[in-house]
């Protein structure tokens, strides 16, 4: 089973925003890459170190960092 980076930002729900899991815990909906940076200061990560192009770390589903409708 392939596993997944720890952080995944869902696809974009019809009533906007994007649900974000790290973890495997959700952690909040997000709309726009500025909540998704909270979401992993929150978490304990330091936004200056993570790229939100990082594959490693971040699951971009539906859609990169740019599509939030």
């Amino acid at each position: 089973m392939a596993e997944h980076p720890p952080v995944i930002v869902h696809p974009p729900s019809p009533g906007g925003g994007r649900q974000v899991t790290i973890g495997g815990e959700s952690v909040g909906r997000a709309h726009s890459s500025v909540d998704v940076l909270e979401f992993l200061r929150r978490a304990g990560l330091d936004t200056d170190m993570v790229s939100l192009d990082d594959r490693e770390v971040i699951e971009w589903q539906g859609g990169d960092h740019d599509v939030w409708s």
